[in-house]
């Protein structure tokens, strides 16, 4: 190998080593904020501490509740659309820089492409109908 070839490579990987400190760094980080709050806070379980409760209401019944799909389905539509524009922005930007123009039309139209039938197949499907 080629000196040059090995001066790359070293910073190539100092690079990632500074990412990997830094990832140690946070997750020590993380450890000791979790063990000493487990060192100083106090222990006193008692059977009112120990009771499930639910907006400082005691449960009364069942703790299964039936909820509607069609609400997680929305949320899951709003999800695709906001990811959608946020890759609009970036798109934009790009778009703008002189040679990429072609590219990234195209690209921008196939990924709206797949947006357009995953909408057409919810729509087919009746998800989008409030009832």
């Amino acid at each position: 190998m080629s000196e040059q070839t090995v001066v790359v490579a070293a910073d190539y990987f100092q690079s990632y080593s500074v990412v990997g400190l830094l990832a140690v760094i946070g997750v020590l980080f993380v450890a000791v904020a979790f063990g000493a709050g487990r060192l100083l806070r106090p222990v006193v379980p008692t059977p009112e501490k120990l009771l499930t409760y639910e907006c400082g209401v005691d449960p009364v019944g069942e703790g299964w509740a039936h909820t509607q799909v069609r609400y997680y389905v929305y949320a899951f539509l709003y999800v695709i659309f906001a990811i959608d524009s946020i890759f609009l922005f970036p798109w934009a930007t790009v778009f703008a820089d002189p040679g990429y123009g072609a590219t990234t039309l195209v690209e921008m139209f196939v990924f709206l492409g797949f947006l357009a039938v995953g909408l057409l197949y919810a729509y087919k499907k009746g998800v989008l109908a409030w009832t």
